[in-house]
């Protein structure tokens, strides 16, 4: 198993990487200030830019929506991509070779790193597949296959569909001439072992490569086409990899999510071929599972695409499932997942059992958005499923009508739609209302499976910004001392240099009221600073140091702009600012200790056995505390 990425090569990664050059690659810049660049936030919808970066800090912070970090924070967000994967997305940028702790830099433990060799064989088999697919006499049957369901090879091109060659050598033997080694392609899952050695895992099947949100491909779906085929299963995905998971991929993320993102919906279809109809159909929002049920994984996936946090106007999420059995199965079951969501569920399902793509040959384009619109609620649907089972015409059917669907109704996430609910089920039942809430007050709720034990795993969502700033009071910067607090903290992070050198030593952390504030400061306290360290390198420790509930506030202060003059002699903020800044929260820290040697002297005078030579000691104290405030006050100090 490949080591740990070296701290040192992790440092030289965001080092050597423009935070701006990475962030322009998604967000339109433009100067806001020395030193400062604004756009609009690729995080939230917003009109007015409150995205923010700075070059010298390599930091960005988002004042609309509390996002912030440095480089690989947004390579991570942006991309959704855990940290790993950030640090060799930008060595890659780069052209630089990441070294690890544990197993050097040879094949695929070193270099780009494993994933991002895996990654690679997985670039190259996509190009090889698509180019046969044009120029192979072989792919004939693969192009009659999508012309039959009306895809034409423009069409095709975006989602990368291709043909495996019928050899079943060819594609080893080309990764083989890159330099891959049989061990690489046996974990990517590109081929399989026999005992005459390697051999192509696809062969003589039509190809849909399966990306993750980075647009990246990490596995492959094949479909059957020539009735010699060996293998009798229609499709044949990508065994489970080290980068291939089927149960957290979704077929078209890549192409899907940023429409996802900003319109706060997905439409989950059941195949390649629907993915590709309902995209060219205007629903750009569609996906599909890797041949498995969707389950808990996709949720969490899609939940971070949409934004489905409480507090928010609810996400929408449309399932289109076939009108037989099996797709009443797989609605019922998304049904039971259905309290993982603040999103709002709903099922569409043509009338005629159509799937969007069979819909989009007969009916057209449109039929397949008005298929999305006209989607029914989740909870209607299940609903309507379980009582199509009960005979309705006995009585003993409508009592047990009853019985399947009361969990449903107070399964409900709004509480206030539920009598509205129970009244309508009622009637679809052809039962009395109280009827039905007796049979509710009996039953419990529909409970969704357990997801394992109750811990934190490397594939959970990121807090967001809003949980991480509950942990943490935001300053009120109403309060003037509270402001100057920020400005203070604002310097120290931009313009290090500026502050006195002595700062640490005059004022304790808690001379800052702001809790926030408190922690931040606290963390430069920590922090090391070594001869030639950058001011990225400074605000990054101070990131490091600070508790992680913090870390936004360390983003946004060193981004913020300064609400002084920049001397152009110094490239800093003037020091007379600044010496008011530090004498402000130095008076604060004085005041508290003042006051706090007063409530002590009073009690020792008060205890007529207090020692004398106590008395005197805080006496003393007390008067040198007093001088050093008239002093702060005078401007003498």
């Amino acid at each position: 198993m490949a080591g740990r990425i070296r701290a040192e090569d992790i440092a030289a990664v965001k080092d050597r990487t423009s935070i701006v050059d990475v962030v322009r690659d998604h967000v339109t810049l433009r100067s806001a200030g020395v030193g400062s660049l604004k756009g609009l936030c690729p995080f939230h919808d917003e009109k007015t830019p409150s995205f923010t970066v700075r070059e010298s800090a390599g930091t960005f912070h988002c004042f609309g929506c509390g996002e912030g970090g440095d480089v690989v924070a947004f390579v991570q967000k942006i991309d959704h991509l855990s940290f790993v994967e950030a640090v060799e997305r930008l060595a890659s940028r780069l052209g630089m070779e990441l070294q690890r702790e544990e197993g050097g830099a040879g094949g695929p433990e070193g270099g780009l790193g494993r994933r991002s060799r895996l990654v690679e064989a997985h670039r190259i088999a996509q190009e090889f597949y698509t180019d046969l697919l044009i120029t192979s006499p072989d792919a004939r049957a693969a192009r009659d296959f999508l012309r039959q369901r009306d895809f034409n090879g423009a069409q095709c091109e975006p989602f990368g569909v291709g043909f495996s060659p019928r050899g079943g050598e060819d594609l080893a033997r080309l990764l083989r001439g890159k330099g891959f080694s049989d061990e690489e392609l046996t974990l990517a899952g590109l081929v399989g072992r026999g005992a005459r050695g390697i051999y192509d895992r696809f062969r003589g099947r039509l190809m849909w490569p399966i990306r993750d949100t980075s647009g990246d491909t990490i596995g492959f779906g094949a479909r059957r086409i020539f009735d010699d085929d060996r293998i009798e299963a229609k499709y044949l995905n990508t065994t489970e990899t080290t980068i291939y998971k089927k149960s957290q991929v979704l077929y078209g993320i890549d192409l899907a999510k940023r429409v996802i993102s900003q319109g706060r919906q997905a439409v989950v279809v059941e195949g390649y071929t629907d993915v590709m109809a309902a995209h060219l159909s205007g629903v750009q929002s569609a996906v599909a599972t890797c041949g498995t049920a969707f389950g808990v994984d996709h949720i969490k996936l899609l939940r971070r695409l949409m934004r489905d946090e409480p507090g928010l106007d609810p996400a929408r999420i449309v399932f289109t499932f076939d009108g037989d059995a099996a797709g009443q199965k797989a609605a019922m079951k998304a049904f039971a997942e259905d309290q993982r969501w603040t999103a709002q569920s709903f099922v569409a399902v043509a009338a005629d059992g159509m799937d969007p793509c069979d819909l989009r040959i007969r009916k057209g384009a449109d039929a397949v958005k008005t298929l999305v619109d006209d989607a029914v609620p989740m909870f209607e649907f299940a609903v309507r499923t379980l009582i199509a089972r009960c005979d309705l015409g006995t009585a003993e059917g409508r009592v047990q009508a009853m019985k399947v669907v009361a969990p449903v109704i107070n399964s409900v996430k709004d509480p206030s739609l539920r009598p509205e609910y129970q009244r309508t089920v009622a009637g679809w039942i052809g039962v009395g209302v109280e009827q039905l809430a007796d049979q509710m007050r009996r039953a419990g709720t529909l409970k969704a499976p357990e997801d394992g034990p109750h811990r934190r795993d490397a594939d959970a969502p990121e807090p967001s910004a809003a949980e991480l700033a509950a942990a943490y009071p935001m300053p009120d910067l109403r309060d003037p001392l509270v402001n100057a607090e920020a400005q203070l903290l604002q310097v120290v992070l931009q313009y290090p240099n500026a502050v006195p050198p002595d700062l640490y030593d005059t004022v304790p952390p808690d001379a800052f009221v702001a809790p926030a504030h408190r922690a931040v400061f606290d963390a430069m306290r920590s922090v090391v600073v070594s001869e030639g360290m950058t001011l990225a390198q400074w605000v990054d420790g101070v990131t490091q140091q600070a508790p992680l509930a913090a870390q936004p506030l360390v983003s946004a202060l060193s981004v913020a702009t300064l609400p002084t003059s920049i001397d152009p002699a110094t490239g800093g903020p003037d020091q007379r600012y600044v010496d008011s800044l530090v004498a402000r929260v130095r008076e604060v820290s004085l005041t508290r200790q003042i006051a706090d040697a007063m409530s002590w002297m009073r009690r020792l005078s008060s205890d007529p056995d207090a020692d004398p030579g106590q008395v005197r000691q805080v006496g003393t104290q007390l008067q040198d505390l007093q001088r050093q405030l008239a002093m702060l006050r005078e401007g003498v100090n």
